[in-house]
């Protein structure tokens, strides 16, 4: 059996949003145009792995959905009972800007259910590491909403369940998707054994959390570091973050588990970000987190796919992580990749370093 577990469903890709493009929801003047979560982006992750022949390194799994009972570790049931009642009639929103339409129940809960046994195989040692291909995504989603294209919270039911089940207890979650990752903050803000990381473009999605200084609450102060870096950062700033406070803060929490919310929308190619990272970032963060999971936690690593909306760009991104994971020799040419990272502005630039220094230093005496 492969070392690396991947975990999708084509049911996934049913979920249907309504035609609104970019936008919360439609409008007179807004020509209708498929969501910008659409699943092209993700089908084609999964077409590029077939076609590749990297899927045949890897040990490929069609779980079961979650459960209520996974589901009301985290959502409140009055939210969960309205997106049933939406989606027996014609849909709904679940909050901001969060649209169903009847079939998304069935899609979220597989969504919430890859990434559930993702987790509990890797937790168990089933397999080293993970990746799961969810869709909807998860981390915008409340306890009593959705938000962003997120109707369930994905990783904080997986990984609420496995700690109910005493399946892991000490858990990092690390959130490179370009948007904040809100949805897992609220979850475990004041939980001092689940560690929250989210690494993202200042200001951008939601615009009301997100700052450095939300740092966690009560027994969890010191569990929860946001890194709101400036539009515009590209290869040198992430590079610096990860290697000045991202990875040192993760090894010093000394986790059991790793978990990645995998947004690929930090790319250079995505419509709703303003990043500048290619395919070959997402791989070497990916290598960073592999090496580091293997000091703190035998390798146990689990990725769940989040944002990304270039529907060309980001499946390269993904099988390069995925390559990274299994340690595969199998790789495909990214023909942006390099000319990306010649472009201007990739270099670590001074406002950037002084922003991320000063962090360093805020964080440490937090921690101290």
């Amino acid at each position: 059996m492969s070392t690396t577990g991947f975990y999708w469903h084509e049911r996934c890709f049913w979920h249907d949003q309504g035609a609104i493009g970019v936008f919360s929801a439609p409008g007179e003047f807004l020509q209708p145009q498929p969501a910008s979560e659409s699943p092209e982006s993700k089908r084609r992750l999964k077409n590029i792995l077939e076609v590749s022949g990297l899927i045949d390194e890897l040990s490929v799994v069609k779980p079961p959905v979650a459960t209520l009972d996974d589901l009301l570790r985290f959502h409140t049931p009055r939210y969960l009972d309205e997106l049933q009642a939406g989606d027996k009639s014609r849909g709904g929103n679940g909050g901001d800007c969060a649209p169903y339409m009847p079939g998304s129940w069935a899609a979220a809960t597989q969504s919430a259910g890859l990434a559930i046994a993702a987790v509990e195989a890797v937790a168990l040692g089933e397999v080293n590491n993970a990746y799961a291909l969810c869709r909807p995504p998860g981390h915008h989603a409340e306890a009593d909403q959705g938000r962003g294209f997120c109707l369930l919270g994905n990783i904080p039911v997986a990984v609420m369940r496995a700690r109910a089940l005493g399946q892991v207890k000490r858990v990092v979650i690390l959130d490179w998707d370009v948007h904040h990752g809100n949805g897992q903050q609220a979850a475990f803000y004041g939980q001092p054994e689940v560690f929250t990381v989210s690494l993202h473009q200042a200001g951008n999605y939601p615009l009301e959390t997100g700052d450095f200084d939300e740092q966690g609450e009560g027994a969890g102060r010191g569990a929860n570091l946001n890194l709101p870096l400036p539009p515009g950062c590209g290869l040198g700033a992430y590079a610096y973050a990860m290697e000045k406070l991202v990875l040192p803060a993760l090894e010093a929490f000394n986790p059991e588990l790793i978990v990645v919310a995998c947004g690929y929308d930090a790319c250079a190619k995505d419509p709703l970000g303003k990043m500048l990272l290619n395919s070959q970032a997402f791989a070497d963060m990916t290598s960073q987190l592999k090496s580091l999971a293997e000091r703190c936690c035998d390798g146990k690593l689990v990725v769940v796919h989040e944002g990304g909306y270039s529907e060309g760009y980001a499946p390269l991104c993904g099988h390069a992580v995925i390559q990274t994971l299994a340690g595969s020799e199998i790789a495909v040419p990214d023909p942006q990749n390099d000319e990306i990272a010649a472009w201007g502005y990739q270099a670590l630039q001074p406002h950037q370093q002084t922003l991320i220094d000063d962090w360093c230093q805020q964080w440490e005496q937090t921690t101290r």
